[in-house]
């Protein structure tokens, strides 16, 4: 029964909604990783932008790390400097793994060459930068991903199944739109609007931006009028990466119905007050028949939130757990036998 009841996550007192657990470590949490950034190329000549941080003691990771290589997926128009993510990865490298954070294309700070951008249910890429870390030496490999981050570490698992390259051998995902049509829905309420314009300015902006640098090749009649994320992968995302429409889009990405495939120690995190989630992001029913895939839905946490009660290493909650997962040090977890002994 790998459905994980109830959560040891509590929230300080003074963030008492899942919007201020949201926000509030958004803006005012500051942690500076120093990456080394690497520019790798795609088989249909674009590249992708990828920072590494090696674990302390490491100078420019001369060797992998013995404890391994935890490859970092970030959010819907995220980076690797996000403070969920920046956090997550001087805790990983300070307890002895390298990391890797990889950025979508066009998320890194320069645009992309080609006209397709990323969506939810993109993993070729992913698939690339593993098999770059593993022509790097590395033969232990675990994967995370944040939100939207999370549903392509998914459901890149799900595809692979039992074929799944053996060095790769746990993953952490957090705040995941499991069910994405429910999912864009929630995001249309009145309490998410604010969400809802963030990721509207960020994502308009960019399909202008190429628009201008690839003059009839982007078209953006209409552009202008989308106020939702719905109605911007209805319009543009979906017909630019060949989905029928934003539904169609979101039935065939969405991670939920690839998790029964998985076959790897994996660990889903859902709070249960994120106003990103709708009620299908917590399949409790589905997470005590499954063998592989840990689920826990602590009550508070936000999205990608998880602030820590008055620890004085600044160390949040998230970033613990997902070490403790990694070192399979949770009590009461029972490992899952390897599928490959």
């Amino acid at each position: 029964m790998p459905l994980l009841s109830p959560s040891d996550y509590r929230s300080p007192a003074h963030l008492w909604n899942g919007h201020l657990q949201t926000i509030i470590p958004a803006l005012f949490r500051k942690v500076e990783v120093p990456y080394v950034r690497e520019r790798i190329d795609t088989p249909d000549d674009d590249f992708l932008d990828l920072d590494w941080s090696f674990s302390e003691g490491k100078h420019g990771g001369a060797a992998p790390s013995s404890s391994g290589l935890t490859i970092l997926s970030h959010g819907l128009e995220g980076d690797s400097r996000r403070q969920y993510l920046a956090g997550m990865v001087r805790h990983l490298t300070a307890n002895g793994f390298d990391c890797l954070a990889w950025h979508y294309r066009s998320c890194s700070g320069e645009m992309n060459r080609q006209v397709r951008f990323y969506h939810l249910g993109e993993t070729t890429d992913l698939q690339l930068v593993i098999n770059y870390a593993l022509q790097k030496g590395y033969r232990h490999i675990n994967l995370m991903g944040f939100s939207a981050g999370g549903n392509i570490t998914l459901k890149f698992l799900g595809e692979q199944g039992e074929a799944i390259h053996p060095a790769i051998e746990k993953a952490v995902v957090f705040s995941v739109p499991l069910h994405l049509t429910t999912a864009a829905r929630r995001l249309e309420a009145w309490d998410s609007q604010i969400y809802n314009k963030r990721f509207n300015r960020t994502l308009k902006r960019k399909v202008f931006t190429k628009a201008a640098l690839m003059p009839g090749t982007i078209h953006t009649e209409g552009l202008q009028k989308v106020r939702t994320l719905r109605e911007f992968d209805n319009l543009f995302t979906a017909r630019l990466h060949g989905f029928r429409d934003a539904e169609d889009y979101y039935q065939q990405s969405s991670a939920l119905q690839y998790l029964d495939k998985i076959a790897i120690s994996t660990l889903i995190v859902n709070a249960k007050n994120d106003p990103f989630l709708s009620r299908e992001c917590f399949p409790e029913e589905l997470g005590r028949r499954l063998p592989n895939v840990w689920m826990e839905f602590p009550a508070q946490g936000g999205h990608c939130g998880f602030t820590p009660v008055g620890h004085p290493k600044d160390v949040y909650w998230s970033e613990d757990r997902a070490l403790r997962f990694l070192k399979g040090e949770y009590q009461g977890m029972v490992p899952t036998p390897s599928r490959k002994g």
